[in-house]
C-alpha cells in the first residue's frame, strides 16, 4: 500500500512541474509564431527608406508630419497579414484610401509589413 502512495506523490509532482510548463508555451504561442524574422524587418526597413514611405509618413522622428498617418505604433493596431494586403492594394482594404498602390512585390510587400509590424 504504501508504494502504491509514493508513486502516486511522486507522478502528482510531475505532473504539478509539467503543467505550468506547458501553460507557459501555449501562453507564449501566439507571439512566438508571428515573431517577425530580423533580416526580414531590416530588409522591410531599407524598403520603407527605398520607396520613400518617409515622404508623407512618420516613424518616431524621421519622417514628414501631418500627411499622412503616423507609423510608429502600427504593429500594435494591425497584424502583419492586414499590413502586407494593405501595402499591395490599399483601396481594397479601405476604398477611401489616400495612399497609392505603390507596386511592391509579394516579397517586399510581406518584408515592409515585417517592418511596420514590428512597430509597436
Amino acid at each position: 500500500m504504501r508504494h502504491d502512495s509514493v508513486g502516486r506523490q511522486t507522478v502528482m509532482t510531475s505532473v504539478g512541474r509539467i503543467v505550468p510548463v506547458v501553460v507557459l508555451l501555449f501562453a507564449a504561442a501566439p507571439a512566438l509564431a508571428q515573431a517577425p524574422d530580423a533580416a526580414l524587418v531590416l530588409k522591410g526597413e531599407g524598403l520603407f527608406k527605398e520607396q520613400g514611405c518617409y515622404g508623407c509618413h512618420t516613424v518616431g522622428k524621421f519622417g514628414t508630419q501631418g500627411i499622412a498617418a503616423d507609423l510608429s505604433h502600427v504593429g500594435a493596431k494591425h497584424d502583419v497579414g492586414y499590413l502586407t494586403r494593405w501595402l499591395k492594394d490599399p483601396a481594397s482594404q479601405k476604398p477611401t484610401a489616400h495612399m497609392p498602390k505603390i507596386g511592391l512585390s509579394d516579397d517586399e510587400a510581406k518584408a515592409l509589413a515585417a517592418y511596420l509590424g514590428s512597430l509597436r
